[in-house]
């Protein structure tokens, strides 16, 4: 008997996204390996944390990397390191930002649930811009002494109007000012692991449980040393605004293994596999009365890659899409799918274990045609 069945928790078939409600992603063998082995002794986490983050930078092609707690963690704690340094009274001071720099700045068009990782450290966001344009000026302006950051959310809200990342970066290091960029789901492609850092940014911000297939309560915080130092006094064991905020040896070693594994995969393989799986769905499904299936690029997550959008006309189909969604669910196996605008939904082969997909088809076909 599995943990899940003593608790009478139905196991998913996930063809939404690698999302934290579903947990995340499926570590493959060597990385549950490696957490096995790391369990297995005492070791000091300091020198394992600086090692790790060493290694990873090294495999990225950056200065340094710290490992958080997932990508909100690493979110928080570089804002305290922006806010902080090194500076050990100002650490233990933190949330209050009295005398301290204590603003952030961030694009309007920018702002979602994800900021309340930026807030909690005490400090207030300052908004730049419109909902669907943001100049230059508007930056520059807003920059004053009381500036310990900016915060860019690369992602579904990028692209409204706002002012491009590399202009972003050339006005802030004018200024002195840090840019983070929190990236938690921008991998594919793998090359933003060190794009975002090569272009300037002081930190790119990556979830280490999404399509790194690494521990879910992981992330990576790659970017310059000054930076990862200074989160290291921030974050745990140290008491700190991010002592809660703790990576285990397992989740430490586990990370690792997990970039290995993902910059020796054959992305370009991949790609043409979801490519294949995309289409086919599609081909089977728009056989159907009442079903409308094309392929949508690029994914929820801005990722480069592809989904199948099936539109269902419940007139004409004799199912709603709600029934769809419901009943995919309820079925054996359960199958959870993404619900899409326009009565449709989102099928991912992103998230899907081999074979998954031909499971997936299968039962939205008997779905659909009422078996």
């Amino acid at each position: 008997m599995t943990i899940y069945e003593e608790l009478n928790i139905r196991p998913l078939i996930n063809a939404s996204a690698t999302l934290t409600r579903l947990g995340g992603s499926i570590m493959p063998p060597v990385v549950v390996q490696a957490m096995v082995d790391a369990a297995k002794v005492f070791v000091d986490l300091e020198e394992l944390q600086a090692k790790v983050g060493d290694k990873i930078a090294e495999l990225t092609h950056n200065d340094a990397c710290y490992v958080s707690s997932g990508a909100a963690a690493g979110i928080a704690i570089a804002i305290a390191a922006c806010v902080a340094g090194k500076d050990m009274a100002a650490i233990h001071q933190l949330p209050d930002t009295t005398g301290l720099k204590d603003e952030v700045i961030v694009h309007k068009s920018h702002r979602n649930g994800y900021d309340h990782a930026v807030r909690q450290v005490g400090v207030k966001l300052v908004e730049i811009g419109y909902a669907t344009s943001t100049a230059p000026w508007q930056l520059e302006a807003a920059i004053n002494e009381r500036t310990a950051a900016i915060i860019w959310f690369q992602g579904g809200m990028t692209g409204h109007g706002d002012i491009p990342l590399p202009k972003v970066i050339e006005i802030a290091n004018a200024h002195g000012v840090p840019v983070l960029v929190d990236g938690a789901a921008q991998v594919p492609p793998v090359e933003n692991l060190w794009n975002y850092t090569k272009m300037g940014a002081t930190a790119a911000i990556f979830s280490g449980g999404k399509d790194l297939h690494g521990p879910q309560s992981s992330g990576l915080v790659l970017g310059q040393r000054w930076l990862i130092e200074a989160m290291r006094l921030n974050g745990p064991p140290h008491h700190s605004i991010g002592r809660p905020m703790k990576v285990g040896k397992e989740e430490l070693c586990g990370v690792l293994a997990a970039v290995r594994w993902y910059l020796g995969l054959d992305h370009e393989g991949r790609l043409s596999q979801t490519e294949e799986i995309v289409g086919g769905w599609c081909g089977e499904l728009n056989r159907l009365p009442g079903v409308s299936a094309h392929r949508s690029f690029p994914n929820e997550a801005g990722q480069p890659m592809p989904r199948a959008q099936v539109h269902i006309d419940a007139a004409k189909a004799g199912i709603s899409r709600n029934e769809v969604v419901a009943a995919l669910l309820a079925g054996t196996p359960a199958i959870t799918v993404s619900s899409g605008p326009d009565e449709s939904i989102f099928l991912n082969p992103m998230t899907l274990e081999d074979g998954e997909e031909t499971i997936v088809l299968e039962r939205l076909l008997a779905v659909l045609q009422g078996k």
